[in-house]
């Protein structure tokens, strides 16, 4: 059996880099922690830190394909983080005009948890702890 440590990272290709990089920096607060140009790639790569403990890697490329979301496709359905307050995060992403799903309740956990969409309508979960 592998022995796996952690996820290390997750990688996001978007269609428009700046406003890709501005949304996870400026509106959800990831600390932008290294930042390149593949000239031979015509691609930016951002590495994105949470916590301090994971990164998730911000590609661009010339011409990308629309990603499916919706209806739900096979494929990685979305990312979810953790948070301690779900209410505080609502309204926090409302003050910087990005609205949050309707409030739910995890029927197997109990848990209250809201989507909202990346600039590339990636979706993103935010858990309560």
């Amino acid at each position: 059996m592998l022995l796996i440590n952690r996820i290390h990272h997750l990688a996001i290709i978007c269609s428009n880099y700046e406003q890709s990089k501005s949304f996870y920096t400026d509106i959800l607060g990831f600390k932008l922690v290294g930042e390149i140009y593949r000239q031979e790639r015509q691609s930016y790569k951002a590495d994105l830190a949470i916590n301090d403990m994971y990164q998730i890697e911000l590609f661009s490329f010339p011409d990308v394909p629309a990603r499916v979301s919706r209806p739900e496709a096979a494929g990685l359905r979305h990312i979810a983080f953790e948070v301690d307050d779900i209410d505080t995060v609502v309204l926090l992403l409302r003050q910087k005009n990005i609205i949050a799903e309707p409030i739910r309740i995890d029927e197997t956990t109990g848990k209250r948890f809201t989507f909202i969409a990346d600039p590339d309508d990636l979706p993103i979960e935010f858990y309560e702890k």
